[in-house]
């Protein structure tokens, strides 16, 4: 049984993928916790990319997965997050990447531009993918330090 934490989150064009890959995480072994949300009835993705982003900062969650239709506005809305790096992938080079050279917390996935396969595919490298560090420990600072 896999002890990480995993927060959950979506607008109403990702919640069927979000329910999909929900399954998927548990049956894997993983805790998760989703801030929805719960329907497919209009949501607007920024308030679950700030609770998602929210429990990583508070140390409730190691990682968080996001969906919505792009993936672009919920990823940028958690990006404004400190010690937040949601990275969106839409294959599976992508999300080991976004794990090996930027230490990402936070995938944050297309909804509409993505099969199950390939979804659930970029969940297990993600999850289990570590950072390198090295060359890309400075770069990460810098992400940190701001402008």
């Amino acid at each position: 049984m896999n002890k990480l934490s995993i927060a959950l989150g979506c607008d109403h064009a990702g919640f069927e993928l979000k329910e999909i890959l929900k399954k998927y995480i548990e049956e894997k072994g993983y805790a998760v916790k989703d801030f929805g949300a719960y329907s497919e009835e209009r949501v607007d993705y920024p308030d679950f990319a700030h609770k998602v982003a929210s429990s990583i900062e508070n140390r409730e969650s190691e990682f968080g997965l996001l969906m919505c239709g792009s993936g672009n506005g919920i990823n940028m809305a958690a990006n404004k997050h400190k010690g937040i790096r949601s990275a969106l992938c839409w294959n599976r080079e992508i999300a080991k990447l976004a794990r090996q050279h930027n230490a990402a917390n936070i995938m944050s996935l297309p909804a509409r531009f993505i099969d199950v396969d390939e979804a659930k595919a970029c969940v297990d490298i993600f999850f289990t993918t570590s950072f390198d560090g090295g060359r890309h420990a400075l770069r990460v600072k810098k992400i940190s330090q701001g402008c």
